[in-house]
């Protein structure tokens, strides 16, 4: 059985066959390839193949985030009864990372209820709840703009399940804007984990995000998340392409 994997080695070794980095080599006199220079080759066909925005015109594909709620494991059993398991409804655009069948009620001051808001998997350390700034009006709470997981002094919210109900006393935030990296990407941007920058975004009403937090991992693959409110207010969508500022 041939895997992905093995496939893609496979057309990165055709690829640069194909655009005569073997002729590059014969070209050498004394056939002495350092471990730097094919790397570097290795690293110019991988570029030339990756049909990413970002690798054909330096941009970066939006991710519109829609409310939603990551569950602690003893919060989920209290929504949902003891031993209960997260079910998969489809992954999300960072690896590892998925939305979940099992929808929610959150109820605020307001006592206006927000129904179907949907779970993203796995289960974290900690509940949390994401909304956008609408949402706050609705619901009457008055939640901090923070980096994902940053929930020390949010604000307070409940979480009605169909066999319990989940009393947050901090947890509810809007997500900054931010940009996941791989390593890699974030080497070829000039950027680290934790910087910080502006974007551009040419679309139908064109406007500058400032201060857009960078996060670089080893998992994460190249995209800017935005909520729903930031998207709908300069016209864009999931996929469109921004550009950092220079």
């Amino acid at each position: 059985m041939v895997t992905a994997k093995a496939l893609k080695k496979t057309h990165v070794l055709e690829h640069f066959c194909s655009k005569g980095s073997h002729q590059d080599i014969r070209k050498d006199t004394n056939m002495d390839i350092s471990t730097e220079k094919i790397a570097e080759m290795v690293k110019r066909v991988i570029l030339e193949m990756d049909n990413t925005p970002k690798a054909q015109a330096g941009g970066i594909p939006i991710g519109v985030s829609n409310r939603h709620i990551h569950l602690s494991q003893a919060d989920l059993e209290t929504l949902f009864g003891k031993g209960y398991e997260l079910t998969k409804f489809k992954d999300l655009s960072q690896p590892g990372q998925y939305a979940c069948k099992e929808l929610l009620t959150i109820v605020g001051p307001s006592m206006r209820p927000i129904e179907n808001v949907r779970v993203l998997g796995p289960v974290r350390k900690s509940s949390q709840v994401e909304i956008s700034a609408t949402d706050s009006y609705v619901l009457k709470v008055k939640p901090p703009v923070r980096e994902s997981g940053n929930i020390k002094d949010s604000a307070p919210i409940r979480i009605i399940g169909p066999k319990g109900i989940v009393e947050l006393d901090e947890g509810c935030i809007i997500a900054n804007r931010h940009i996941h990296m791989s390593p890699y990407e974030a080497e070829e941007f000039g950027l680290k984990d934790g910087d910080y920058v502006d974007i551009d975004v040419n679309g139908k009403r064109r406007t500058r995000w400032f201060d857009v937090q960078v996060r670089v991992h080893k998992d994460f693959r190249l995209e800017m998340h935005v909520d729903t409110d930031d998207a709908n207010s300069v016209g864009i969508g999931n996929g469109f392409i921004v550009n950092i500022v220079k």
